[in-house]
């Protein structure tokens, strides 16, 4: 299946002005460009830029953003800059910019990396092995752990986010956030938010350089050997925190069968996956790769759920606002809803 297709209709770049720009500060030559758009992602938008056989990737923020700071072209170059030298399956980031004249926004280029990234259904040979699924998922959940236990001091991104504390302020702002892009009443999902408000763990255990978006439609695997992962990608959410609430955060894209065939079909992750390893199953990989106690992962399989329904409340209300045409984003509310029944009722039950 291709991964790339025609620009969605208001998301188109200025190529005249990137090509000058590439000229100028890339040394291009030539004057062939083609600009494709892969059209899979929810956030920032991201681009294959085709200069004569080069190939490169352009990310830039959504139009009508209004989360700045989630956005931060800059901040996800630098962290890429210093990321990519020590932790192989981050890409290499080759130029930014920060003129907003050149294609209406800040952006930069990195490297083209090429693998396979699985959306929903999967390929027979994964479709048909249990043992290949428990490597795969154990690659995937090694990688995190792998990811969690870098040196960030060393690789100079220290002053990248502050741990103390971290877990509330997240609680806060995310609700903060869900609260501005409010669109529908959703009863369960702010029970959730009371409940994660009143029951952050008074200690975390440690903290270690985070994705803050971990799931297998932002991870790249070897065709040929699918337990290799090729890249880790979107890195907008990056920081410094507590190596739970990544943990948190991956485990609420894991959907289990009374979810329904709504959230099963989202692409998020491999459906087969899902329907034959069990969220804890992930955690008791985590604990084996990672040494970390993982008593309190209620609260952060809870958190990791209301984030994702935030993140997904934000863009229905760029939808809703006429900033994005992209008609997938279209129905996004049920899923704010459904996300917010499945936080309510992981509370009620007591277990992920």
């Amino acid at each position: 299946m291709k991964d790339t297709a025609e620009i969605r209709p208001g998301e188109e770049l200025n190529a005249e002005n990137l090509q000058f720009f590439l000229r100028q500060n890339l040394g291009v030559k030539t004057d062939e460009i083609k600009i494709l758009q892969f059209p899979a992602g929810s956030s920032n938008l991201t681009y294959l830029v085709k200069i004569s056989a080069e190939e490169y990737v352009l990310r830039r923020p959504p139009f009508g953003n209004t989360v700045v700071s989630a956005h931060d072209m800059k901040r996800e170059f630098d962290v890429l800059s210093k990321l990519s030298t020590v932790y192989q399956p981050a890409p290499k980031p080759l130029i930014f910019c920060g003129d907003e004249t050149v294609i209406g926004s800040e952006f930069y280029l990195m490297e083209r990396r090429t693998g396979l990234i699985i959306r929903g259904a999967a390929p027979k040979i994964l479709e048909n092995s249990p043992e290949l699924q428990r490597k795969v998922c154990a690659s995937f959940i090694g990688n995190l752990a792998e990811l969690h236990a870098l040196d960030y001091e060393k690789i100079g991104l220290g002053r990248l986010g502050k741990p103390e504390g971290y877990a509330r302020r997240q609680v806060e702002g995310w609700t903060k956030r869900y609260f501005n892009a409010k669109t529908d009443e959703h009863p369960e999902l702010e029970t959730a938010i009371e409940w994660l408000d009143r029951n952050v763990p008074p200690k975390n255990d440690g903290a270690a350089l985070i994705h803050n978006d971990y799931k297998f439609d932002n991870v790249m695997l070897n065709p040929e050997n699918m337990s290799e992962i090729v890249a880790v990608l979107d890195w907008e959410m990056t920081t410094v925190g507590e190596p739970l609430m990544d943990l948190g955060s991956s485990l609420a894209y894991w959907m289990s069968k009374e979810s329904g065939e709504h959230l099963l079909n989202m692409p998020f992750n491999p459906r087969v996956l899902m329907e034959n390893i069990a969220r804890d199953e992930l955690v008791e990989m985590y604990e084996n790769a990672s040494g970390r106690n993982v008593s309190d992962i209620l609260f952060y399989y809870v958190y990791g759920t209301f984030k994702l329904a935030v993140i997904a409340q934000q863009i229905y209300a760029r939808f809703v606002k006429g900033y994005t045409r992209d008609k997938r984003f279209a129905a996004f509310n049920h899923f704010v809803e459904a996300l917010g029944l499945i936080a309510a009722t992981s509370i009620e039950r007591g277990k992920i």
